[in-house]
Parts: C-alpha cells; sequence; structure tokens
C-alpha cells in the first residue's frame, strides 16, 4: 500500500501523528499499513512505558492512514477503536504498528493492528473501524 500522498498531507502541519512521533511505511501488500513510533517523552507514562492511549492513537492513525490511501478524495475517520495491551514498552525502544484489512465496503472498513516492539513480540492488539465519507457529486 503506497502511503507517500497520505504522509505529505499528514506532514504539512502539526498534528496528533506528528506530535507523538509517528511515522507511516507504504507496504507492498495493497490491504496491509505499518507505522513506527520510538518511545520517547511524547507518548510515555511518567513511568517511562509507552502510554496505552499512545498505543491506540497509532493504531487509529495507521488505520486511518491506510483507508485514505484507498480511498482518494474520502474524509477516513476512525468511529471505534478497541484494543488490549499485553505487554509493556520502556522508553528507547521503537514500536511497529502493523494494519492489516479486515473488511473492506463501501462505507466501513475494518482493520486488525498489531503493535510489536523491536524484538517482535506483541505489545497490543487493536480492531479499528474507520468510517468513509465520499465526497458527494454535483
Amino acid at each position: 500500500m503506497n502511503v507517500e500522498r497520505i504522509v505529505e498531507i499528514i506532514n504539512a502541519k502539526p498534528n496528533l501523528s506528528t506530535a507523538l512521533g509517528m511515522e507511516f511505511i507504504s507496504t507492498p501488500e495493497v490491504d496491509t499499513c505499518m507505522a513506527r513510533m520510538k518511545v520517547d517523552e511524547r507518548n510515555r507514562q511518567p513511568f517511562g512505558f509507552l502510554s496505552g492511549g499512545a498505543s491506540l492513537a497509532l493504531a487509529e492513525n495507521v488505520a486511518g492512514v491506510a483507508s485514505s490511501a484507498m480511498c482518494p478524495g474520502c474524509a477516513c475517520v476512525g468511529i471505534e477503536v478497541s484494543g488490549s495491551h499485553v505487554k509493556a514498552v520502556v522508553e528507547g525502544d521503537t514500536v511497529t504498528a502493523y494494519a492489516h484489512l479486515l473488511h473492506e465496503g463501501t462505507t466501513l472498513h475494518v482493520w486488525n493492528v498489531d503493535i510489536k516492539d523491536t524484538s517482535g513480540e506483541l505489545i497490543s492488539n487493536v480492531r479499528v473501524t474507520n468510517y468513509i465519507i465520499r465526497q458527494k457529486r454535483g
């Protein structure tokens, strides 16, 4: 999935993705998108671990980027995010989110997002549902 066009839009002005340090990555698969995020002062808890909220934000954003790449000219917004955090990640590590399309409908996309640490261990599993808003032609 080529996300270069969406990355240009994201990087054009400050937003949550840039504030938390997310980097979106194109993949050869048309139904898969990736993103990386270094665990640092922007997205950690006071105890030095990656914040669960930052993990959910990473998952929602990578799924949103993926839906946007699939639907040029549409607004793709998250309407449901549900996740389980299974392992802590310490400051200094980097996590990678792997979003895989489960359902591609006309108005809804459902994504499964696995977030892993640098050793490949699962950190969080998140399900994201995006609503696809198509521009009206007139």
